[in-house]
């Protein structure tokens, strides 16, 4: 069919309107544009090129005007690292670009991030003092399951990489909590590995509460695997994880260049299996937001506030309201992002059978009585939040 030929159209009717009305359909069309873009949870969430966001178990980082989303590039059949940190950049946390790979998985089949492992929940955060860019994800090794149990570091010159990775390993091998005194490293000594072979019994759950699984992996190092980072206002930087079979949660202090641990870190929750942490800071107090360890199925939210990021922790019910509230509206945690007066809650909808399909879930913090809720909303404005 030419161009031309309006005779015998193949879809749809071709009519004739006014000049009149040809300018109230551009009107109403202008005016579309100019409406604030709504924040829709749980959806597709198009790029510049309208393809999904495949950023998924990120965190958001904000430099300069810019925000850099990085996240787990995930393929149509497998939640195995094929590619690796994907990330895009916005001016405005809606319209977002595809910048590219930011770390790629290694060909070489030596490399701990060897294509096939397991990359997971990657962070980054900007040292100010050395003007480097600074990723952690966490990190299991290629055909060993989850047992490696590491956390991955990279470093890149430029927000959008690429990165360089710089090693892999377990978390603070040969220290002890900063908690830990002469009662605690004496309770420490009594602890058998072989009179606890039996898990979940009452005995066994108060031995991890008092260290068992921290004593078993000292020489080691401790377990690192669900992450995230958090800056202070002071510059200084953790590395929040779950440790010790996902039973206790870590909070590690890091180096002035933000590329190591210092050796002094604390348990957070001992033995209440938490993962997914995510945390952010308001008016003087820490407020974490967590998940329990039930794999791939959502669950119910956890929280926890303290007056320091080294404690003491304490846990609060669940923040979140409305319909499938006790599932974390079917996803799970992955970042707080501190924006205008306020903050917004990141997570992700797993789909493992099509991993590339998983979803976002943003949803504005409230504060009722002091305390976070995250209420579900079909749609929102960033602008309920003040200008950034």
């Amino acid at each position: 069919m030419k161009a031309a030929n309006f005779s015998s159209p193949k879809h749809g009717s071709v009519i004739h309107i006014t000049k009149a009305e040809a300018k109230r359909i551009e009107n109403y069309w202008n005016n579309q544009q100019k409406k604030a873009k709504m924040i829709r949870s749980g959806e597709i969430w198009p790029d510049a090129s309208g393809r999904h966001i495949n950023a998924h178990g990120g965190g958001i980082m904000k430099y300069g005007d810019t925000y850099y989303w990085f996240g787990e590039n995930k393929c149509d059949t497998t939640s195995s690292a094929m590619i690796g940190v994907q990330c895009y950049s916005s001016k405005d946390l809606m319209n977002w670009q595809n910048r590219g790979v930011a770390l790629y998985v290694s060909d070489d089949r030596r490399s701990d991030i060897t294509r096939g492992c397991v990359l997971e929940r990657p962070k980054v955060i900007y040292n100010k003092v050395t003007k480097k860019f600074c990723m952690w994800f966490h990190l299991e090794l290629k055909g060993k399951g989850y047992s490696a149990a590491r956390y991955g570091v990279a470093v890149s010159d430029k927000p959008e990489g690429p990165y360089k990775f710089l090693y892999s390993q377990r978390a603070n091998a040969g220290t002890y909590p900063v908690e830990f005194g002469q009662q605690e490293l004496a309770t420490l000594d009594t602890l058998n590995a072989d009179n606890f072979k039996k898990w979940w019994t009452p005995t066994w759950m108060e031995a991890i509460k008092q260290g068992l699984f921290l004593k078993r992996d000292f020489g080691t190092g401790q377990m690192a695997r669900d992450m995230t980072l958090y800056v202070d206002d002071d510059g200084k930087a953790y590395h929040i994880f779950s440790s010790e079979d996902n039973l206790t949660l870590h909070i590690a202090e890091l180096t002035g260049d933000y590329l190591h641990h210092t050796g002094r870190y604390t348990r957070v929750a001992p033995g209440g299996q938490n993962e997914a942490p995510a945390i952010f800071k308001k008016d003087g107090t820490y407020w974490m937001i967590t998940s329990g360890c039930t794999g791939w199925a959502p669950n119910e939210a956890r929280m926890f506030s303290a007056p320091s990021i080294w404690g003491p922790w304490t846990q609060h019910p669940t923040p979140c309201v409305g319909p499938k509230a006790e599932i974390t509206f079917e996803g799970q945690s992955t970042y707080i992002l501190p924006y205008g007066k306020g903050f917004i809650f990141m997570a992700d909808i797993w789909r493992p059978k099509h991993p590339s399909d998983a979803r976002y879930i943003w949803l504005p913090i409230e504060f009722e009585n002091g305390k976070p809720v995250i209420r579900w909303r079909d749609a929102w404005n960033l602008s309920e939040l003040g200008e950034n």
